[in-house]
């Protein structure tokens, strides 16, 4: 079954960064779009970041964009997402998310079949 497991976050400063990573099995990885999407408490789950199943094409949130950069490693079965000059409102659980029908990737959540668990990031102000 596809399982996603994400590693990476914790507890970081204002300003720093974080480099988060999904690691998935039991897909073929390739075929798959791959997302970021994050759910801070009492808020709403919110797109982040996409990428296409060749890595080709990216979206990113307007609150993330510059600051963050979504990359694949398709020999590694992998997705990561870098995150700099990290500001208290991206505190949040972030989680990966990947769907076998999606070429280019959505900044929908109910497109995507399959999700992680997640992991928390907090930025201290």
């Amino acid at each position: 079954q596809v399982q996603l497991v994400e590693s990476g976050g914790g507890l970081v400063q204002a300003g720093g960064s974080l480099r988060l990573s999904c690691a998935a099995s039991g897909l073929t990885f390739s075929n798959y779009a791959m997302a970021w999407f994050r759910q801070a408490p009492e808020k709403e789950r919110e797109f982040v970041a996409a990428i296409s199943r060749s890595g080709l094409t990216i979206y990113y949130a307007e609150s993330v964009k510059g600051r963050f950069t979504i990359s694949r490693d398709n020999a590694k079965n992998t997705v990561y997402l870098q995150m700099t000059s990290l500001k208290f409102e991206d505190t949040a659980v972030y989680y990966c998310a990947a769907d076998p029908r999606l070429i280019t990737g959505s900044r929908t959540a109910q497109e995507y079949d399959y999700w992680g668990q997640g992991t928390q990031v907090t930025v201290s102000s």
